[in-house]
């Protein structure tokens, strides 16, 4: 992890798309490791993508870790926007 900056994006293609009502739930896959991540609550006013489209993540380690996660990982635009973000 010491050679990842929190200022790294690695991009993204978006797999899926789910209609969660007041939020959207938003597959996407890094495209050069094919590791996915899911976000489950990205706000449709900040999102206007779909399936296959590019968008970019960026990584941070936790001070503190929660049971056995140690990550957290954020989805940005290609204007660097945090749309949404997880815990891994």
């Amino acid at each position: 992890m010491e050679d990842i900056s929190e200022s790294d994006r690695f991009e993204c293609k978006i797999i899926n798309i789910i209609n969660k009502g007041d939020w959207y739930g938003v597959t996407v896959e890094e495209i050069e490791s094919g590791g996915r991540v899911y976000f489950g609550r990205t706000k449709p006013e900040l999102f206007n993508y779909n399936p296959g489209n590019i968008l970019y993540i960026g990584v941070k380690a936790l001070s503190i870790p929660l049971e056995d996660r140690t990550m957290e990982v954020s989805l940005y635009d290609k204007n660097d926007n945090r749309l949404d973000w997880t815990i891994i």
